[in-house]
């Protein structure tokens, strides 16, 4: 029953972060760079923050926590994913909610999951270590599936067709920028297992173990935020975009400002969710392991969602919607998959 519960609030934060992108098609008047540092800093600092400090223990301060240990590398590995974040957002913008994150989010899986199982010196070909290894293979066989899909979509449409659905549809430039955003957005798993010792003081001083993990968050999504407020200001500078904040009408800002949070709190809410849910979990160390896997699954498949509704599959012939719910259904089975060697 825990597990189920724990899958439940991870499946919860997943549709959160999935929907975390609607919120943006509501903004006015601002460039691209504009309404990602804003967002960035509600998804990134505030929520994080409001969070962390949730788990701060009686009598203790947030920074006595996080000055427990593992604090500068899990920022270091923050600022790498932010590479990710960074990326993640153009691929999007190129390929589309549910292509680009199909995509971004299949490598983010894969390396997400195996690459901290591999600093800790798991053994990937026997025991609980190849079981992993073929749940982030099922995983990435399904995302596989929804990208051919993608694929089968983007031959059958015309150029006007693409930018309908859209506006700046790129498939090529727009793989590349996807493979980059996974393999950098995979840091944030690093910087979780680098944040361990303050998770682990916070627990030892009486912080519910469903929140200890939150300061860590903090942490790299500080990271995270330094990279991508660094590009968006070379943005403003190169296209003279940083006058829209001062030249938007107040009504506006206040539209652009809401819908920023929204997306910043949704987008949040996946790691939120995540943390919690791991804590119903720890019974289960392999399926604590392949919980990474399994938020980026319900990623991809809430996103695949997103993009019907969106109606980003608009017209596509019913090989490429079949093959688009084969790929579906592959995710879930990877869900599960791991919880049939318990």
């Amino acid at each position: 029953m825990e597990t189920l519960i724990g899958l439940l609030i991870i499946a919860l934060g997943s549709f959160g972060q999935s929907s975390s992108y609607v919120p943006i098609t509501k903004i006015r008047g601002w460039s691209w760079e504009n309404f990602w540092m804003v967002q960035g800093i509600f998804a990134w600092l505030v929520f994080p923050l409001l969070g962390a400090l949730a788990a701060v223990p009686e009598g203790s301060s947030l920074v006595g926590l996080l000055g427990e240990g593992g604090a500068l590398r899990a920022i270091v590995f923050g600022a790498l994913w932010g590479v990710g974040g960074l990326t993640f957002g153009l691929s999007m913008r190129y390929l589309g909610v549910a292509l680009g994150q199909s995509i971004s989010l299949g490598t983010c899986s894969a390396f997400g999951t195996l690459l901290p199982a591999l600093f800790a010196g798991t053994d990937l070909l026997h025991g609980t270590g190849l079981t992993l290894l073929l749940g982030v293979c099922i995983t990435m066989a399904g995302i596989a599936v929804i990208g051919y899909a993608g694929s089968l979509r983007s031959a059958s449409m015309s150029e006007e067709e693409k930018r309908a659905a859209i506006r700046d549809f790129a498939l090529t430039k727009g793989l590349s920028v996807a493979v980059l955003a996974g393999v950098m957005s995979a840091c944030f798993a690093l910087g979780l297992d680098a944040g361990a010792p303050i998770k682990a003081a916070a627990a030892e001083q009486g912080v519910d173990p469903l929140v200890a993990g939150l300061p860590v968050i903090l942490l790299v999504t500080l990271g995270g935020w330094v990279t991508n407020a660094v590009y968006c200001l070379y943005q403003n500078a190169r296209n003279h975009t940083g006058r829209e904040y001062l030249h938007t009408p107040l009504r506006t800002w206040i539209n652009n400002l809401l819908f920023c949070a929204l997306a910043g709190v949704l987008w949040y809410s996946q790691f939120f969710g995540l943390e919690v849910g791991k804590s119903f979990l720890a019974a289960s160390p392999l399926l604590v392991a392949f919980s990474w896997s399994i938020l980026m699954s319900l990623n991809v498949i809430f996103s695949n969602l997103w993009g019907i509704l969106l109606k980003e599959w608009r017209g596509c012939s019913t090989r490429t919607l079949t093959t688009l719910a084969a790929g579906i259904v592959v995710l879930l089975f990877s869900i599960f998959f791991p919880s049939l060697f318990q």
